[in-house]
């Protein structure tokens, strides 16, 4: 119960829109994408890979949101709108992400083993930015609209374009 209100608060507290837990559990695809996300990845994790992928493929099509029951998602992690978000198998999201439409965390289809991004805490995606491969966005990094990231983006700083580019620093950050 206390994992439960925690998420409700992450979304109160991330979505000025939300009124209330009752709307947030019957209206927010976000909230029922990880809900269907959290089974599909303890079945996963024992060997049940079937069922693990056939509730994942319908959480997808009743959320739009696709994420992968190999993916590891840590506390917290809000999803706003959600609509078009894929998330790859070998993915690890760590606490407080926040996340937009269209993002997609993907991989190179050239690669075994880790081929995936991970997130560390405190990330920022903004909407329709691509993380793909093995590459690392560092804490309290935020990732700009539609930017497509190839490399690893250092802690606390914001890059955007294609390929995406620091433009502000850590220090830059704590301005704002």
């Amino acid at each position: 119960m206390k994992a439960f209100k925690e998420y409700m608060d992450t979304y109160k507290k991330n979505d000025p829109s939300a009124r209330s837990t009752l709307e947030i559990v019957l209206t927010y695809p976000g909230v029922w994408a990880m809900f269907y996300h959290r089974i599909a990845h303890f079945l996963y994790n024992h060997q049940l890979k079937l069922l693990a992928r056939m509730i994942s493929m319908h959480a997808r099509w009743l959320t739009g949101i696709e994420i992968h029951p190999g993916a590891t998602i840590g506390r917290r992690f809000f999803i706003d709108d959600g609509m078009g978000i894929v998330i790859g198998q070998t993915t690890i999201i760590g606490d407080d992400v926040l996340m937009f439409h269209g993002v997609t965390l993907g991989g190179r289809g050239d690669v075994t083993g880790k081929r995936h991004p991970t997130i560390e805490d405190g990330v920022l995606l903004s909407a329709h930015s691509q993380i793909i491969g093995n590459v690392t966005i560092g804490r309290k990094a935020k990732i700009g609209a539609s930017a497509v990231v190839l490399k690893d983006i250092p802690e606390g700083v914001t890059a955007v374009g294609v390929p995406a580019v620091v433009v502000k620093t850590k220090e830059e950050n704590q301005i704002i």
